[in-house]
């Protein structure tokens, strides 16, 4: 059976990149250049009430161009890969019925491999024991996976800490490998044809946008929305109010740090997450990376020699 663009496989376009590097503005440019729409891949922006600290795309370009899987669950439930694989799975074959092309557009890495790789049967995250491991460091964490997990630690690295945190958690709930759950996956379930575009930028020029972003996230009322945040009793605790930014905030409200530093504590840590997501996109070696500002023009290029619009 053809698709809506006429492939056995349902054709997606996948834009990822840093945090801050400039893929709201692109994708949108994208969207009406092919006759797309936008399904989120950010962990944080499917969160109602935080829109500010995620940087979500405001209400008029959401209007724009059809938005989808943006502001679906609240703060104190569960959203995690294997529930966005069901939802987008689901998404694309509404706009694609409607011939349309999705757009995935985010920077979280596992949800987008999720989506078009499929999961693996590990298990999944404990956050307490998470927390644990963290608090090894890198260098710790390494050392343990080269003993347990040798492949693995080949593959991720020293400096990755997110899958050094992961691989060592798989280790730990079940006394196997990742690289054992991963080998038996395969990761073969690809039920699309994606071209996957990530952006980048110079690193100097990356970090000052970053630190635009924040200043008009301050600017913005990230203050208040963490006060709303608490003031519908979705406290510290929760997950998403302990990321980038909300934490920082809400360690201010309560005393703990004066605002001077929380603030520089979100510019030094959205940095530091910045690195780790270009780290993580480096692995995956279908993507083609587009040097911003330099190399914009070329996003339209590919996609639509990758749809058959020349």
């Amino acid at each position: 059976m053809k698709t809506a663009i006429g492939t056995a496989k349902q054709k997606l376009i996948v834009v990822q990149g840093p945090t801050g590097v400039g893929k709201t503005a692109l994708a949108l440019a994208l969207a009406r250049a092919v006759s797309g729409e936008i399904i989120n891949a950010d962990s944080m922006q499917f969160y109602r009430h935080m829109d500010i600290g995620t940087s979500k795309p405001t209400v008029q370009e959401q209007s724009d161009i059809p938005h989808h899987l943006f502001s679906v669950v609240n703060p104190d439930e569960q959203y995690n890969a294997a529930r966005f694989m069901l939802e987008a799975r689901r998404t694309i074959a509404d706009i694609a019925g409607r011939g349309k092309v999705p757009l995935i557009v985010g920077g979280t890495g596992l949800y987008v491999r999720a989506l078009t790789r499929g999961l693996s049967s590990a298990p999944p995250a404990d956050e307490s024991l998470r927390q644990k491991l963290r608090r090894l460091g890198k260098d710790e964490l390494y050392a343990r996976l080269l003993q347990v997990d040798p492949d693995a630690a080949a593959c991720i690295g020293p400096n990755d800490m997110v899958r050094l945190v992961r691989a060592l958690e798989v280790y730990q709930l079940t006394g196997s490998t990742l690289t054992h759950y991963n080998r038996i996956h395969g990761f073969q379930d690809e039920p699309y044809e994606c071209l996957k575009l990530c952006l980048t930028r110079n690193r100097k020029e990356l970090y000052i946008l970053i630190g635009q972003r924040v200043e008009r996230m301050m600017q913005l009322g990230l203050i208040r929305e963490v006060e709303t945040l608490y003031s519908l009793g979705y406290g510290p605790e929760l997950r998403p109010l302990r990321s980038i930014g909300y934490k920082q905030i809400g360690l201010y409200l309560s005393g703990t740090i004066p605002l001077s530093e929380a603030v520089s504590l979100i510019h030094r840590e959205t940095r530091r997450f910045a690195k780790r997501q270009l780290t993580w996109l480096r692995h995956d070696s279908d993507t083609i990376w587009i040097e911003l500002p330099g190399q914009a023009a070329q996003v339209d290029a590919h996609a639509k020699k990758f749809l058959n619009l020349d």
